[in-house]
């Protein structure tokens, strides 16, 4: 299931001689179906921290335990095959592709995966159905509101089935009647489907769709 559990976790980079600490000896736990929503300044390490649970960014220090397995003892191919079956990441500029549909840009992440052509088709269009967008599989990313583009990246992050969902200020860039039907969308998929999910956020209004929220602050998380 998709629990997170994370030790003694520490982020550090070096700029000459100087050790810089963006997180430090962080603990965390987070049960398999919980809504965790992570609110603090800027530069306080939430996108970090989303990064190292989502195998994207490596520890300096510490063991991150994610749907039963320490990705932190992963790399390479194990690592990327870890990920695209684990872990759907949503962005908050949903990095579509312009040059492709709605539909094969979310068939994109299961091309890591063995699968006939028609699976793939299948599966994005259901994910695409399952966000409201049934109706737009072969309109383009020019051709669709901001809120639609976050949908599809929304059935992108969805289409591999993944046990944890990461969401990174997935209304930071939308009008709030866009980002109350993102919120709402995030909030189904959480109680009906079950899913983990992580979103970091500034807006106190988008964190109280969440089960609980945690602050972070140079580093240091407090509830």
């Amino acid at each position: 299931m998709g629990s997170v559990d994370i030790r003694k976790l520490s982020k550090y980079y070096q700029r000459d001689s100087q050790k810089i600490a963006v997180l430090d000896d962080l603990t965390l736990k987070i049960e398999a179906g919980e809504y965790v929503a992570l609110m603090g300044p800027s530069g306080s390490g939430k996108t970090t921290l989303l990064n190292l649970i989502g195998g994207i960014d490596s520890p300096s220090a510490g063991e991150v335990v994610v749907a039963g397995t320490n990705i932190a003892q992963l790399s390479g191919k194990r690592l990327a095959k870890w990920r695209s079956r684990n872990i759907g990441y949503i962005f908050q500029l949903y990095n579509l592709i312009p040059v492709l549909t709605a539909l094969q840009n979310v068939e994109l992440p299961l091309l890591l995966v063995k699968m006939s052509g028609k699976e793939r088709k299948r599966r994005a269009q259901l994910a695409l159905e399952l966000v409201g967008l049934g109706d737009r599989l072969k309109h383009y990313p020019r051709q669709l509101s901001g809120g639609q583009e976050q949908r599809v990246s929304i059935a992108r992050a969805l289409v591999s089935d993944p046990e944890v969902v990461l969401a990174d200020e997935p209304t930071g860039d939308l009008d709030r009647k866009s980002g109350g039907e993102i919120l709402n969308l995030l909030e189904r998929l959480n109680k009906e489907f079950k899913k983990t999910i992580v979103m970091v956020t500034h807006d106190p209004h988008a964190a109280e769709s969440a089960g609980r929220v945690l602050h972070l602050e140079k580093g240091v998380l407090s509830a």
